[in-house]
């Protein structure tokens, strides 16, 4: 079966949608999410439980340690391998997740981008430290304005990246992403997007708070106790645990739930952003009557 994709910002209900699908469908989970592959980082991530991962086979979870790195590429060739292997066994492969990078190079195509150089990005970071992210955002913007123009002045990861391949290459990222790519993939596209964002808002300040109910802190404590994590990795970048661990650094809690809703907030914004650059997706309201029975009898009728 063709695989088929299903996207949304977070807090939008992907995960509880994903498992009413199993529950009609035979189908394996391939997890989109930069956050669910690193093990130890269950609270922040709103990590599907022991029991959802048992009730149907989930993919590309808990595959690596928050020590390292995992590319858009990387994602593209496992998920490739996976879809393949599902396909075999007569499962359909259902995507889901929010992380709108690792779809969008599933369906445009990836261009060839050089390595990341450990000691380029300890540069980078460095100088980061002395000018902040705002700075190093106007400096990309000078050298690569359409790249610019879609960060957040504090995405740290995506700035360094973008100035990292600059000064890898001399030629900017906006560019070489015009350049050749790898054949894109016309995979199907379901996003739950909330008609009312105020709908959504509510819904990210709940589970954040939830979050830090069921120890979100105490988890960010145990992750920096290894002694071998700091901000500057991919896995203490995302959001949630970069609001705590700075809290900790503080140790001042009484403003982490307001830090927290926030960023999750900008990065629901962004999410939809990237969605609506893909006018492939069919649209389902996550906060109308029935989104599920919705999504159901969208994925039947494709199917057939």
């Amino acid at each position: 079966m063709k695989p088929v994709c299903l996207a949304g910002p977070t807090g939008c209900g992907k995960t509880a949608a994903a498992l009413a699908i199993a529950e009609v469908l035979p189908v394996e989970i391939i997890s989109v999410d930069s956050a669910l592959v690193y093990r130890g980082m269950d609270i922040g991530t709103a990590k599907p439980s022991a029991a959802e991962q048992a009730a149907v086979p989930h993919h590309l979870i808990d595959i690596l340690d928050p020590l390292d790195s995992y590319s858009a590429a990387e994602f593209v060739r496992d998920t490739k391998r996976l879809a393949a292997e599902i396909s075999a066994r007569g499962k359909l492969p259902l995507l889901v997740g929010g992380t709108m990078l690792y779809f969008k190079a599933l369906f445009d195509g990836l261009s060839a981008l050089p390595q990341a150089d450990a000691g380029l990005r300890a540069a980078i970071d460095a100088e980061a430290a002395q000018r902040g992210w705002p700075a190093m955002h106007a400096e990309l913007a000078s050298l690569d304005p359409a790249t610019a123009a879609r960060l957040a002045p504090n995405d740290s990861q995506r700035i360094q990246r973008a100035l990292e391949v600059i000064r890898l290459t001399g030629q900017p990222l906006s560019a070489l992403h015009a350049a050749s790519r790898d054949e894109g993939l016309d995979w199907p596209l379901f996003s739950l997007e909330p008609a009312d964002r105020g709908w959504l808002h509510v819904r990210l300040a709940q589970r954040f708070e939830q979050m830090l109910a069921e120890g979100l802190v105490e988890e960010v404590k145990a992750l920096r106790a290894r002694g071998d994590l700091s901000l500057a990795l991919p896995s203490m970048r995302c959001v949630g645990y970069r609001q705590t661990w700075e809290a900790i650094d503080a140790n001042d809690f009484q403003h982490l739930p307001e830090r927290g809703i926030a960023a999750t907030r900008q990065l629901a914004k962004r999410q939809i952003t990237w969605l609506r650059s893909m006018p492939q997706r069919r649209v389902i309201a996550c906060d109308g009557p029935q989104p599920v029975a919705e999504l159901l009898a969208g994925l039947q009728r494709l199917l057939g």
